[in-house]
Formats: C-alpha cells, structure tokens, sequence
C-alpha cells in the first residue's frame, strides 16, 4: 500500500497500540521513534525524540498509553503515548556470570491486564517487571509537564 521513509537509521522495532480508536503506531530505531497514523497512507504524526543514547530493539505500548523501549544497553524508557514525554528510566541489570555488553534488551510486551511487563535479553533471560504497588507522588516524584506542542519533523 505505501513505503514509509521516516528513518535515517534502520528499523529495528515497531509496535501498535492495543486500543483500536487509537488506530496508531510507532516505530523505533537508533535515530528516534516516530508514530504513525494507521491508515492506508501511514501519515506520521509526530517524533519522540528519545535521549536514550542506545538502538532501541524493542517497543511495546499498553491500554493505558504507557510505552516502553528497550535499548541495546539494556536501558528500558517509559513513555508517556499521547505527548511523547518520557517520564521514567530503569536498567536491566545482567545475569551473574554474564558479559555487562550483555544487557541488551531484544523484545518487549505486555501482558494481558497491562501491569507487567516482559522482556527477552542478550543475557539469556527472560525478566518480568511490575508496577511498585508501593509507589507513591512523594516516593517516585515524576516531574511529569507535557510539551505545550508536539514537535512535528
């Protein structure tokens, strides 16, 4: 239907949001992560420049619009769907025995209900993360402020 061309670097990960009246997706690389309108046309929507310093090898978006990409450095971002503000970082921390240049992240997914997140890495694991039930504003301070507008390249 149509080839999209966004990338200056190669695609290495795309994924689609669960919830069809979003009707989007994004892709991901080591330049950025772009979202796309999921139509025939495959309009771009807009960037989410990503200062994550690593390829980003995977991608997985939940209902609730938290995106996460998974690096080659084994660095795992949390996005925020609608803005494309990123609000929060983790580091996957290698296997005992295992290489550090083994931390890379290859995929990523949710479960079902959303909460838990899984991830397939360079150092033979398999990791399940899930949200602290504990975590509080005070606890875990998100300096969440949206962008006043999108940037659009």
């Amino acid at each position: 239907m149509t080839t999209l061309t966004n990338h200056k670097k190669a695609v290495r990960a795309m994924a689609l949001h669960p919830k069809e009246n979003e009707n989007a997706f994004v892709s991901a690389s080591a330049d950025n992560i772009n979202k796309f309108s999921l139509n025939p046309k495959g309009e771009f929507r807009h960037n989410m420049l990503s200062q994550q310093r690593a390829t980003i090898n995977a991608v997985a978006v939940n209902e609730d619009g938290v995106m996460v990409t998974g690096g080659d450095n084994g660095s795992l971002w949390f996005w925020d769907w609608k803005s494309g503000h990123s609000f929060q970082q983790a580091q996957a921390i290698v296997q005992p025995g295992s290489l550090e240049s083994e931390a890379g992240i290859y995929a990523a997914c949710y479960d079902q209900t959303g909460s838990r997140l899984v991830t397939c890495e360079a150092d033979k694991t398999i990791k399940m993360w899930k949200e602290d039930d504990n975590a509080t504003p005070e606890t875990h301070p998100l300096n969440f402020r949206p962008p006043k507008e999108i940037r659009r390249f």
